[in-house]
């Protein structure tokens, strides 16, 4: 490595590979990719009031999923229903399904095993400290890269 900061960004790059993997090999049987199961998730989130397309694009673990194509492939399974309300026929609100609903049930505790043991080896209290540390990292980036978006402006 040419640095410490490449070492850590490399191995905190391939470490959410692995755990991603890992999260996709549960979603697998239901044929769902890990970005769809995502979104499905945002979507049973946001309730009965629905959420935009946007909305979810924001909320999103990954920031260049293609939004629509994969909205396409939930509605397609009956696992969400999207709406155009008023006169503004752009805007798009989408609504979990009973049949999402019923899926998510079914595949949540699974993913959360998944999600424990992604992080098992670590106590109760380097947990809390990994957190806060991937939190500094992601806060300060996101606030780098706002600043060399308005840059380029």
């Amino acid at each position: 490595f040419r640095s410490r900061a490449q070492e850590a960004t490399l191995a905190l790059l391939r470490t959410a590979s692995v755990v991603g993997r890992a999260i996709a090999r549960v979603l697998e049987p239901w044929q769902l990719s890990l970005a769809q199961y995502n979104a499905l998730r945002i979507v049973r989130g946001a309730g009965t009031m629905g959420i935009t397309t946007l909305g979810i694009r924001d909320r999103m673990i990954e920031e260049g999923t293609t939004i629509t194509r994969l909205l396409d492939k939930l509605e397609e399974a009956r696992l969400i229903r999207r709406e155009r309300p008023g006169p503004d026929r752009r805007q798009v609100i989408c609504y979990v399904t009973s049949e999402g609903k019923k899926l998510l049930d079914e595949i949540d505790p699974l993913v959360d095993a998944a999600d424990e043991e992604a992080v098992s080896v670590l106590t109760d209290e380097e947990l809390h400290q990994f957190l806060d540390y991937l939190d500094a990292v992601r806060d300060a980036n996101s606030v780098r890269g706002a600043a060399r978006t308005a840059a380029l402006r």
